[in-house]
């Protein structure tokens, strides 16, 4: 949640914007909460509809995209044409990343919040004539785990929700593979020491 909030704060003011939040896992989640809180229109895009479904209900964003029926189309007719001037891709998956790009609105901000190792590449005539604002985002200060815990203490992040699965320590191993499956699920496993 601390990774998804840092990132927003990192965004700047976001209050009537449309963002766009690539990937609906964990950090993608925490993104999309603190985007929502900050006053912002907030767009998901992900693969799995039941995922997309449950961005919906859990935190409340305004539009979801399934990423393989025509993003494009779908981003245009939301915004207008303009397309969301914010775009957070919280994926760390290469081909995800780099069509990012596209998505962004002139003078707009892509900011990197998943990690992947590997080169992303990018037409450097587009991002010129986007004039766009490439960032990249990762971990979290203090003040944003602090911001967050307000957050959850006041009432305003679902956490029994998110996490779906837990686990004491001793089973943990046992349950570790089947986590990992899609049919399980998992939005947020957590480990009891």
């Amino acid at each position: 949640m601390s990774i998804g909030a840092h990132a927003v704060r990192r965004a700047g003011d976001l209050r009537g914007e449309f963002v766009l939040v690539i990937g609906a896992g964990p950090i993608g989640l925490g993104v999309m909460t603190f985007a929502k809180k900050e006053g912002a229109k907030v767009i998901v895009m992900d693969v799995n509809d039941e995922r997309l479904s449950f961005c919906k209900k859990w935190a409340g964003v305004d539009y979801t995209v399934n990423a393989l029926q025509d993003p494009m189309q779908s981003l245009s007719d939301i915004t207008d044409g303009d397309f969301p001037t914010v775009v957070f891709d919280a994926t760390g998956n290469v081909k995800s990343m780099t069509d990012s790009f596209n998505y962004v609105a002139h003078g707009g901000k892509l900011i990197y919040v998943g990690l992947v190792k590997s080169n992303i590449t990018f037409s450097d005539p587009d991002f010129h004539k986007k004039e766009l604002t490439l960032m990249g985002s990762r971990n979290a200060a203090r003040e944003d785990f602090d911001y967050v815990m307000e957050a959850v203490k006041a009432g305003e992040v679902d956490i029994e929700s998110y996490i779906t699965h837990r686990s004491n320590f001793d089973d943990m191993i046992d349950q570790y593979e089947s986590w990992l499956k899609p049919e399980s699920k998992v939005i947020k496993a957590v480990v009891k020491l």
